[in-house]
């Protein structure tokens, strides 16, 4: 800390060491704070994740804490739903308000008529919020997690037992990057892969989209939307067949190789090429690069995710990793010792376990049975809930840090439900087009303004602490609500006087309490290798499970089976005639998801929506460089700006996610329908079976120019389905 004295006056300067938390990737940051404001946030050189870099939604972390558009303290809504007219009212009368009505719907529907939307913060909050749900009763907590990162984590622990994590620093010898945009994402893991890249690996890129890494890929592969399983399958054919696979590796240390042979010949790379798009030869030398180029390593994305193979398509990944022999080896796929922390989804954090059995089972999944492993409720069957009273009625909802209205599939649906709640909560930095359909909003602080400890998921294994510098107007963190909350409902004892005994409590296990962890700023964990000499996988079989007995006896695919959506060239040509197009999903590094449209250096960065069309396919439909076209399903349509991209195959189009209009204004609840995504994707099944994940990638769509008239004839589609904002 440094004191300026200036003419009898004391100016405060100090740098306060923590980590952002804009998005999950753990990014080390040095917060400088003059008299009390927060004046800049630079990147910590001595991070050991990203070294001192900071991607544009760091650096833009003080037009967040102090936009002029933020929320500074609890609104209460006035007039009709969505009319935008709101009142502020004190925390006392907030949490007072929305325990009553909590309780309400208790006692007239049912614990289980209360539903908690979680979003996309992935910290220890999420988690706070589980907590209180578990505490309070309720078994429909939801969130995009069947569609992000969590198919590919259930996947790794059935298949052999923990989520590994490439192991870049070593380096690998090859490297394949699947689904995965690390410069729009993941910025310090692009790095660290671009450092690996310098000392000699080798690249292979799997993504329909010239991303930043195909310049230094030796080999791109473009598969067709939605595919990805059916290649995963075909390249686990050729290793097999040509006999590529690390023979001690598998006949020691897997279960299941004699089935999974038979089973692949189903997929020789001639058929595979049929469903991907992908040359017969490019599938064969994709195999031949991955299994040769050893050790290696796969980082994939959220492209594995988003479908109805999406549990099985991060399984035939896996197996890949496997028969190669590129488990717990350095340069491959390693399983690590994390930092000795009480477990965010442990039971003793989540309280799981204060929900009985009986009452679990009743979480709104729809009609299959998701794997035993699966505690979520799946958000399109909360929705469903909300509008049909199918399988019961769901009346109130909790919506923390989630933009349901551009997240969740089916949009005007989505609008639908949330117009019809008897009571809806959200809390959040900024009013947003969910949030704007609210009763009550509540100001929920920044990543500035509260401690936390991050520990994440994706690159190494550390703890890394996050501490609070300031705080603005009436902000609470979600620690600060939920407990608040608790108190009201008689649910006090469940959570700690004060959240920095929330953190003393998860640091337990270490020995240390958060106020040395501030000083200390990290915790490593361990990199192993090569564990399961001694202690065998975790998993049914003590090995590898290539071969899964325990999917079996759940009633699920034993071994990756590719199924062909419903709604693709393949599968519905009929279809595909009026509709020619195939459409995937983009995303930029100015955003996360939803949010940042209203920050200027973000918005300035990166103004518009932005679709990618090849030339041939835009000259056909007179549509230019720089046009609006409208992009149209089955289910509604929205409109983007054209990127003319000649990389990309002709029958595919690729459009941005999250795009709402802050400069709308709340009385058009910022302009949610007009590029939004998800007012094409479908909210109906089929699902993937094990995940419940919806199908976001890969549907077909047509194109069109747009013009004002048929925006006029939009909004009035709009208003013809929602009817009016009355509520």
């Amino acid at each position: 800390m440094i004191s300026i004295t200036r003419k009898n006056k004391v100016i405060m300067n100090k740098v306060i060491k923590s980590t952002c938390g804009i998005c999950q990737i753990g990014c080390g940051v040095l917060i400088h704070i003059n008299n009390g404001r927060v004046v800049r946030v630079e990147g910590d050189p001595n991070s050991p994740l990203n070294k001192g870099l900071l991607c544009p939604k760091g650096l833009a972390s003080v037009e967040y804490l102090y936009h002029p558009d933020r929320l500074h303290h609890p609104l209460k809504r006035q007039g009709q739903r969505g009319e935008g007219k709101w009142q502020s009212i004190s925390w006392d009368d907030a949490l007072d308000t929305i325990a009553n009505q909590f309780l309400k719907a208790k006692n007239k529907h049912g614990v289980e008529s209360i539903a908690f939307i979680r979003g996309a913060a992935k910290g220890v909050q999420d988690d706070y919020l589980t907590r209180f749900a578990n505490v309070f009763g309720s078994p429909n907590i939801t969130s995009m997690a069947h569609v992000c990162h969590i198919p590919r984590t259930n996947a790794s622990k059935t298949t052999y037992g923990f989520a590994a994590i490439p192991d870049l620093d070593y380096p690998p010898k090859g490297i394949v990057v699947w689904g995965v945009n690390l410069v729009e994402t993941y910025h310090h893991i692009y790095w660290r892969l671009a450092s690996a890249l310098d000392r000699g690996a080798k690249l292979m890129v799997i993504d329909p989209m010239k991303i930043n890494l195909v310049d230094k890929a030796q080999l791109w592969l473009k598969p067709r939307p939605g595919s990805d399983l059916a290649l995963a399958l075909g390249m686990l054919n050729v290793i097999i067949n040509e006999g590529l696979y690390d023979k001690v590796f598998v006949e020691k240390w897997t279960e299941g190789f004699e089935k999974l042979k038979v089973h692949v010949n189903d997929y020789g790379p001639e058929k595979v090429a049929g469903f991907t798009w992908i040359p017969t030869e490019s599938i064969k030398q994709a195999a031949r690069f991955y299994s040769v180029n050893k050790p290696a390593c796969i980082l994939w994305g959220n492209a594995i995710d988003q479908g109805v193979n999406s549990f099985q398509t991060a399984r035939a990944i896996c197996i890949l990793r496997a028969i190669t022999g590129n488990i717990e080896i350095p340069g491959g796929e390693l399983k690590c010792s994390p930092p000795h922390l009480v477990q965010r989804g442990s039971p003793a954090f989540s309280l799981i376990e204060n929900i009985s059995p009986e009452m679990r089972q009743r979480r709104i999944i729809g009609k299959d049975k998701l794997l035993p492993t699966v505690f979520y409720a799946l958000p399109q069957e909360v929705i469903r809930a909300i509008q049909y009273g199918d399988p019961y009625p769901v009346r109130v909802a909790y919506i923390q840090g989630s933009n349901p209205l551009l997240s969740f599939p089916n949009a005007k649906v989505v609008f639908q439900a949330l117009l019809n709640l008897d009571f809806l909560v959200v809390s959040d930095m900024f009013l947003t087009p969910s949030a704007a359909l609210a009763d009550i909003v509540l100001p929920v602080a920044s990543y500035l303004e509260f401690d936390s400890i991050s520990a994440p998921l994706y690159s190494l294994p550390v703890a890394l602490v996050q501490q609070r510098a300031v705080r603005v107007g009436e902000c609470r963190s979600d620690y600060e609500i939920l407990s608040g909350i608790a108190q009201k409902l008689g649910l006090g004892k469940y959570f700690w006087n004060t959240e920095q005994q929330a953190l003393d409590f998860i640091l337990n296990p270490t020995g240390i309490k958060f106020k040395e962890f501030k000083k200390m700023g990290c915790i490593e964990g361990q990199k192993q290798y090569r564990t399961y000499r001694s202690q065998s996988f975790a998993t049914s079989s003590g090995k590898v499970d290539l071969y899964s007995q325990q999917l079996k006896s759940w009633g699920f695919d034993p071994l990756p089976i590719y199924y062909e959506p419903h709604e693709t060239p393949q599968s519905n040509p009929e279809f595909d005639r009026e509709y020619p197009f195939v459409l995937s999903l983009n995303r930029c590094t100015q955003y996360r998801h939803s949010g940042g449209r209203q920050i200027d250096s973000l918005r300035n960065g990166h103004p518009e929506p932005l679709i990618h069309i090849h030339p041939q396919a835009a000259e056909k439909l007179g549509i230019g460089d720089n046009d609006w076209v409208y992009v149209e399903t089955k289910r509604g349509r929205m409109k983007q700006k054209v990127v003319l991209s000649g990389d990309i195959d002709h029958r595919i189009v690729l459009a941005e996610i999250g795009w709402w209009f802050p400069e709308d204004g709340s009385a058009n609840l910022y302009g949610w329908e007009k590029s939004n995504i998800n007012m094409l994707t479908d909210d109906q099944p089929p699902f993937n079976r094990e995940m419940g994940s919806t199908i976001m990638r890969g549907i077909l769509c047509r194109i069109y120019k747009a013009s004002n008239k048929d925006e006029i004839s939009n909004k009035d589609e709009i208003t013809k389905i929602t009817g009016t904002l009355n509520n």
